[in-house]
């Protein structure tokens, strides 16, 4: 239990640090803006690089341990229509109820991770964002398109969301210098070292720098749901396909983590680029944050 304790609350006093320094104005809204952008398109794409450049990704389970992770983003993604079939939303919530079930939080993810497994859990959690985060960016474009904007599906909008993103250009770039068996020269590979050190601190601050407590008032169904696509069907749904493809223990423990990660800070942008609910999107946020504590605590405490 100390173990436990030792890995999560380093994270999450993290995220409340940048809650009260968001409540106290310091340094500014701006500079947190700024840092934020610094973190997803310099300091995670430095840690990710450097990380998976030196690895070993030699594990045979890699395709189910994949395949897995994108199979359970489906079945969830296939409760929620059909819960959306019973219930019937409207249609801007929904895709923000989509968002909060499916989507997770990269800065959360990788610091979990990274605290409890080290660099060969750090590795894996890198292979599981090279095929997710694409999956799911596709699939919630796709949501929005069939919900909301029928304008925002195009090839061309989905295939720039994907090759655009820092984290997957960094994913890529890391694996092919690790296969091709390239040294990095070490000048470039000391300030990758020094930058990725900043990148976990930086994007915790600003995940608490985005929390929206005073927003939860309303939209208690939607919250609800969401939620429970979240915090109970994409847990179970994760340990039985764990499972069914026998996986080994620190596998199912990263993707049991992975199941019960909040929501993505970003769902708020794109909820507001394509016509989502944006004030829902920014409760869910808030609300899947700071439950997710308590959801974390429970996997450390059975499946670590």
């Amino acid at each position: 239990m100390t173990h436990i304790f030792s890995a999560l609350i380093p994270v999450f006093s993290l995220i409340m640090i940048g809650y009260f320094l968001k409540k106290i104005k310091f340094p500014s809204y701006d500079f947190w803006q700024g840092a934020d952008k610094l973190t997803y398109y310099v300091l995670m794409p430095s840690l990710l690089v450097y990380k998976l450049s030196s690895a070993s990704l030699s594990t045979s389970n890699n395709i189910y341990f994949v395949l897995t992770a994108l199979l359970m983003i489906s079945i969830v993604l296939i409760v929620l229509l059909i819960i959306h079939k019973i219930i019937v939303f409207e249609a801007s919530s929904f895709t923000s109820i989509v968002q909060g079930g499916i989507r997770f939080n990269t800065y959360v993810f990788l610091a979990l991770v990274d605290s409890i497994f080290a660099d060969e859990g750090l590795v894996l959690a890198a292979i599981i964002l090279t095929f997710v985060i694409p999956y799911i960016n596709i699939i919630c474009i796709s949501v929005f398109a069939f919900y909301v904007n029928k304008n925002s599906l195009t090839f061309f909008y989905v295939l720039k969301s994907i090759i655009t993103n820092p984290l997957i250009i960094a994913c890529f770039i890391g694996g092919n210098i690790n296969f091709l068996s390239f040294d990095i020269p070490v000048v470039i590979d000391k300030t990758l070292e020094i930058l990725s050190q900043a990148a976990l601190p930086l994007g915790l601050l600003s995940v608490g720098f985005g929390l929206v407590i005073k927003e939860i008032k309303s939209s208690k169904k939607e919250i609800f749901t969401s939620n429970v696509a979240k915090f109970i069907i994409s847990p179970i749904v994760m340990y039985t396909l764990c499972v069914f493809f026998n996986l080994d223990k620190q596998m199912t423990s990263i993707l049991i983590i992975f199941a019960v990660l909040p929501t993505a800070p970003s769902a708020f942008v794109l909820a507001g680029q394509l016509g989502g609910n944006v004030k829902l999107m920014s409760s869910i946020i808030t609300v899947e944050t700071l439950f997710s504590v308590f959801m974390i605590i429970l996997v450390l405490q059975y499946f670590i």
